[in-house]
């Protein structure tokens, strides 16, 4: 099913309290979540938009970008600060590169996230596990997949919704360490 504007509203308004929670732990703030979630609303009432094949999916996707784009203006502001501190005081930066500690931070939950989607790939259906990697991680075609595993190309995009459905539901119930 194919969700345009009207439908991804009604999307939103249906997943919002999960939204909050998905956004409160990754921004650790209930009022941040909330922002998110009205910059969200404010993002989708005014982009024109067509037909969206995924409307949950690209929900969950804009709301992790909009938590990335908050991080990293955090992170250029305060490096601003900082540097304009260090001006103002006429000293030169010392210690680590100020940079470092975003992209230490950045890589930890990156890893964070590998892990956790790891741990959700190890749990799928043996069928569903296979199919995923070969197509997702090995970048293999439905087709290709198919020959690789003797099945069908209509097996594997079976296999295919039953990893993705399984992951969504892992990942969104927080069942994952």
């Amino acid at each position: 099913m194919k969700d345009g504007s009207n439908g991804l509203a009604g999307l939103y308004i249906q997943h919002r309290p999960a939204l909050v929670r998905f956004l409160t732990a990754r921004t650790g703030s209930a009022a941040e979540a909330e922002d998110v979630v009205q910059e969200m609303w404010l993002k989708i009432g005014s982009a024109p938009s067509g037909p969206i094949g995924h409307g949950r999916a690209y929900l969950y996707r804009v709301a992790q970008n909009l938590v990335l784009d908050r991080l990293r203006a955090g992170r250029r502001r305060a490096v601003r600060e900082q540097d304009w501190a260090n001006v103002e005081q006429g000293l030169r930066p010392e210690g680590p590169e100020p940079h470092a500690e975003a992209v230490a931070e950045t890589d930890l939950i990156a890893r964070e996230d590998a892990a956790r989607l790891a741990e959700a790939i190890d749990r799928l259906p043996p069928g569903a596990a296979r199919a995923l990697r070969l197509h997702k991680l090995d970048g293999l075609s439905h087709a290709e997949t198919a020959a690789r595993l003797g099945i069908s190309r209509k097996g594997v995009e079976k296999h295919m919704a039953v990893a993705m459905a399984h992951l969504r539901r892992m990942l969104d119930a927080g069942e994952l360490g």
